[in-house]
C-alpha cells in the first residue's frame, strides 16, 4: 500500500515492484562488496558473464533454473491456497526416491517411452503422498502446515539416508548411491537434444526436464485461472470463511493445494536423478526446496514470474561459482550473502519499498485533483 493508503497497481506489483527490489538488493550487496575491497562492478561483469556469457555457462544456469521452478511452483500453488509449504525439501526428496526406485525396479525392462512417463508419475505420487499427510493433519487435526512440513523435511532426508545405506546401496561399494539405471532411465541430455536439429551444445547436466519445467508452468496457470477447480482454490486462500459461505469447502482445497504442491515438488528428480546422475543417491536436492521459497515470494505466485525469478536464481548459482573463482579473494561465501540480500528484499521485506513506489507513480501520472464545491 502507498503512504495514502492506495493499493499497489496490478502490473506495478507483477513486474515492477520486484525489479526494484532487485535493484535494491544488488546495491546493497554492492555496498559490501565495496566494504571488503572488492570492485562490484567487476563483480557484477563476471557474474553476468559467467551465467549467460558462454554456451556452457547458460547451461549450467538453465539447469539450476529447471530445479527452481519446480520447487518454486510447489510454494506457489499453495500460498494460492492460503497455506505456507515449507516442505518443498521433503517433497523433493520422497519424489526422488520414488523416481529412482521405479528406474530401479523396471528400467532394464522397459521401454524408454513408456519408463520415462511412469517415473515422472511415480515422483509426482510420492511428492504428493508425502505433502498430504501435514495437509491433512491441518485441515482435520489442527495442526500447523508450517511446523508440520518442517518436520516432515527432516523425516524425509532420514529415510532416504536409512533406504540408500541399508537396503539400495551397491554392496561392497563405499558410495552411498543405488546402481546405475539402465539407458531407457535416462533423460536425454541438451546436447542430444540439439544434435536433432543440426546444432551442437557444450556438454553440460542440462537436460530435457527443462521443457517438463515449462511445460509444469502451463498447467499450473491453466489449473488455478482457468478452472473452476483454481478458483475455489483460490478462494479459499483469499478467505476460507467466504469460501465456506459459497459452498466451497476449505478443508477438501488444503488438500487439493497441498496434493498439486507435493507433486510438482516431487518432480524435482526428473531434473537431477533422471537427467543428470541416473542412479539415486543422496544430497540431490541440495536446498533447492528452500530456494523455491523465495522464487516463489519474488515472482509474485504466477507461473511466468517463477520462471523469470528461478532464472535469476540461476544465475546466481552458476555466475556466484565463477565468481568464486575469477575473482581473487571473493569467496563462495559472499555468493551466498548476495543471495541472502536478494531474498530479503525480494521476499521477507518485499513490500517495505512498495508506498514509495506507489507514490513515483503517483508523481508521474499526476496528481488528481481536489473536488470542489459549487
Amino acid at each position: 500500500m502507498s503512504l495514502a493508503g492506495q493499493p499497489l497497481p496490478r502490473w506495478a506489483d507483477l513486474f515492477l515492484l520486484p525489479v526494484v527490489n532487485l535493484a535494491v538488493a544488488l546495491l546493497a550487496a554492492g555496498a559490501m562488496v565495496a566494504l571488503v575491497g572488492q570492485n562490484p562492478l567487476e563483480v557484477i561483469r563476471v557474474l553476468i558473464h559467467g551465467a549467460f556469457g558462454t554456451e556452457r555457462g547458460l547451461s549450467y544456469t538453465l539447469y539450476y533454473t529447471t530445479t527452481f521452478i519446480f520447487t518454486g511452483l510447489a510454494v506457489s500453488v499453495a500460498f494460492h491456497g492460503g497455506l505456507f509449504n515449507i516442505g518443498g525439501e521433503g517433497q523433493a526428496i520422497l519424489g526422488g526416491l520414488g523416481t529412482g526406485l521405479v528406474a530401479l525396479w523396471l528400467s532394464g525392462t522397459l521401454p524408454a517411452w513408456v519408463m520415462l512417463p511412469l517415473m515422472v508419475l511415480a515422483g509426482a505420487l510420492f511428492g504428493m503422498v508425502w505433502a498430504v499427510v501435514p495437509a491433512y493433519l491441518q485441515a482435520y487435526r489442527g495442526s500447523h502446515i508450517v511446523i508440520t512440513t518442517i518436520m516432515f523435511n527432516f523425516l524425509a532426508s532420514s529415510l532416504l539416508v536409512y533406504l540408500l545405506v541399508n537396503h539400495f546401496k551397491v554392496p561392497g561399494s563405499m558410495a552411498v548411491e543405488t546402481a546405475a539405471f539402465a539407458p531407457s532411465a535416462k533423460l536425454p541430455s541438451m546436447v542430444d537434444f540439439m544434435a536433432l536439429f543440426g546444432v551442437e551444445w557444450p556438454a553440460s547436466p542440462l537436460n530435457t526436464s527443462l521443457f517438463l519445467a515449462l511445460l509444469a508452468c502451463v498447467a499450473v496457470y491453466l489449473l488455478l485461472w482457468r478452472t473452476r477447480a483454481g478458483y475455489d482454490l483460490r478462494a479459499t486462500g483469499a478467505s476460507a470463511s467466504a469460501a465456506a459461505y459459497a459452498g466451497i469447502n476449505p478443508k477438501h482445497q488444503v488438500m487439493v493445494a497441498m496434493a498439486v504442491s507435493g507433486a510438482l515438488a516431487g518432480m524435482v528428480g526428473m531434473n537431477e536423478i533422471a537427467g543428470v546422475t541416473g542412479r539415486l543417491m543422496l544430497e540431490y536436492v541440495s536446498g533447492a526446496g528452500f530456494t523455491g521459497i523465495a522464487v516463489a515470494l519474488m515472482g509474485r505466485n504466477h507461473p511466468l514470474g517463477i520462471v523469470l525469478a528461478s532464472l535469476l536464481f540461476g544465475a546466481l548459482f552458476q555466475g556466484g561459482a565463477e565468481v568464486s573463482f575469477e575473482v581473487k579473494g571473493f569467496s563462495r561465501d559472499m555468493v551466498v550473502m548476495l543471495q541472502g540480500f536478494i531474498v530479503l528484499f525480494s521476499g521477507a521485506m518485499a513490500y517495505v519499498l512498495a508506498p514509495w513506489v506507489t507514490s513515483a507513480i503517483g508523481a508521474l501520472r499526476g496528481a488528481p485533483k481536489e473536488s470542489t464545491r459549487g
